[in-house]
């Protein structure tokens, strides 16, 4: 990512062209087999040294990407995309770094005269081994610093905050912050909440990871659980690891329920969290009933437990809109889950003190660039949005041992959040803990 400061508009420019990219690209289906893995094809070294030139504009676009990618990333789009990164990066100038995912895969570095793209690319088994995906997955200045850093979160429409923190034996050591101690709605981040009071029951023995519930009433994706028959048995442990690697809303509702609410309620209360703790479902009812939503809002922690009580059949009951979020932000103030980035640290930091399979957990989905997470002994992580909200949240060890918090957020109710460009800054905020 680029200094806004430095950059202006043509930072956030590049990063909404490269969010269309990212949903344009089709990606291969890699080889199994025997060949060996993670070990380069010839071919595919020979294909990201010629990237080069492709990013440069000197090199033959139509002879380097196979058919499929052409259809769904014309020659025009990826020029107007290579010469943006041209003119915020510099020029590309080399491969700095290639690790194989596959004998036709690799996770690259690209080196520009002023920063570096970190890019995945996948080519064809079969020869001339046309380009079949090109992936972005972020962007880096050179020389980053936390300064940087800190401004470029300063300068993002509407708020914003972000934390980062040393874990050790007492609370977690500011590193950096940025409006810290203000609170900022979650989205689905608020699902650690659940994954801690889980892990608590399991640690004072009230329940073990192996118990099977029977899912309960769908929600809205994310997620798959809302598909399965009424009843469908489940451990505790599928449902929070599809609660917090895929975010599925099902799992996070039957798992709440199941934990009870006053004890989740708890949960977040002792980490400086807001309650009552929704449900995802309650939510989307909540936002999709105005009268509803009117009394929510006006009403008191006391009047708010009160009238989930008093209205749970016809939330359970009612059929979910999910055009609500189709649109702008809607009561992002309010009818939504909030905590402060200083204490999403400290729950990061609760989990990190969990058992092994909690933090497994959490480690399912890392949330971030292979090639930062990579510079990792450990990545945990859980994300959370909608429209106008954006959190994420990482917990990470580095490979000598020392334990880090990353938390940030960004919303506005004018307008969507740029989930590429703030997953970029988070990105660079685990760089440079790496670095460290």
């Amino acid at each position: 990512m680029l200094s806004a400061a430095e950059d202006g508009l043509e930072a956030e420019e590049l990063m909404r062209r490269l969010a269309l990219w990212l949903m344009a690209v089709l990606m291969a289906l890699l080889p199994v087999g025997a060949s060996a893995q993670n070990v380069a094809d010839p071919a595919l070294r020979a294909k990201a040294d010629a990237l080069v030139a492709i990013l440069d504009g000197r090199g033959a676009y139509d002879a380097y990407f196979a058919a499929s990618f052409r259809e769904k990333v014309p020659k025009a789009q990826f020029a107007t995309i290579a010469e943006t990164l041209k003119a915020t990066l510099g020029a590309p100038q080399k491969i700095e770094t290639l690790t194989a995912t596959s004998a036709w895969s690799a996770d690259l570095t690209v080196g520009y005269a002023r920063g570096t793209a970190s890019v995945r690319l996948v080519i064809d088994p079969a020869a001339p081994h046309a380009a079949t995906g090109l992936l972005i997955t972020g962007t880096a200045p050179r020389d980053d610093s936390l300064a940087k850093l800190e401004a470029e979160f300063r300068a993002l429409p509407g708020a914003s905050g972000f934390g980062l923190y040393a874990l050790g034996n007492g609370k977690p050591e500011p590193i950096l912050e940025y409006r810290a101690d203000v609170a900022a709605p979650l989205g689905s981040a608020f699902k650690l909440w659940v994954l801690a009071e889980l892990a608590r029951q399991v640690a004072a023995d009230e329940r073990h990871w192996a118990d099977v519930v029977k899912v309960g009433a769908p929600s809205l994706p994310s997620g798959v659980l809302q598909t399965w028959p009424a009843g469908s048995p489940a451990t505790v442990q599928t449902l929070a690891t599809m609660m917090i690697s895929i975010s599925d809303n099902t799992a996070t509702d039957t798992l709440l329920t199941t934990l009870g609410r006053a004890k989740v309620d708890a949960m977040a209360e002792a980490g400086a969290g807001s309650v009552p703790v929704m449900t995802t479902r309650e939510m989307f009812a909540l936002k999709g009933d105005p009268a509803l939503m009117k009394a929510w809002i006006a009403g008191s922690v006391d009047e708010r437990r009160a009238l989930l009580v008093d209205n749970a059949v016809k939330i359970a009951t009612t059929k979910l809109d999910p055009t609500v979020f189709a649109g702008k932000p809607v009561a992002i103030d309010s009818v939504e889950w909030f905590a402060s980035p200083s204490a999403m640290a400290g729950l990061l930091d609760r989990l990190r003190g969990a058992d092994a399979t909690t933090r497994a957990v959490l480690a399912v989905n890392a949330g971030v660039d292979p090639a930062i997470a990579k510079r990792f002994g450990y990545v945990g992580f859980k994300g959370g949005g909608e429209p106008g909200v954006l959190s994420l949240n990482y917990l990470v060890q580095a490979k000598d041992g020392r334990w880090y918090a990353a938390t940030g957020n960004w919303h506005r109710a004018d307008d969507a959040v740029n989930e590429v460009r703030f997953a970029g800054l988070m990105g660079r905020a685990l760089a440079l803990l790496a670095a460290r």
